[in-house]
């Protein structure tokens, strides 16, 4: 992944900066993408550019099983998480010990991030 450092004249780019040809309805060939992160962070680097080959999805190995244990952790994470966070039981409570921790050394400095913590150590996968 690049980072991509503009001059003072240009902010950021988003978006397509190349599309590739259509042949068929089919975008065949190499694009290069811009994206740039709105979001609050505390990491600088806000601006990536990506390059998309024809060829970019080939795998040259078959998924192990370690890996799908791992993708099938994250995926059942992640459902845990956005459950969590619509759970009106919790929301009063998880708000109150993230604003607890947030800003102690080591402390979790997104919500999301804090209940992605605490729900990975729920996981019994």
């Amino acid at each position: 992944m690049a980072i991509v450092k503009w001059n003072s004249a240009i902010d950021y780019v988003k978006g397509a900066l190349s599309k590739p040809k259509k042949q068929n309805g089919h975008s065949h060939g190499d694009y290069l993408i811009g994206t740039h992160r709105e979001a609050a962070t505390t990491n600088p680097n806000c601006t990536r550019a990506y390059v998309k080959g024809a060829d970019a999805y080939n795998r040259s190995t078959p998924v192990s099983s370690d890996e799908r244990a791992q993708r099938t952790r994250f995926g059942a994470i992640c459902k845990a998480v956005a459950l969590r966070r619509k759970d009106l039981s919790k929301v009063a409570t998880d708000l109150e010990a993230f604003n607890a921790q947030k800003d102690t050394a080591g402390g979790y400095k997104t919500l999301r991030q804090y209940l992605w913590r605490i729900c990975a150590a729920e996981y019994q996968g």
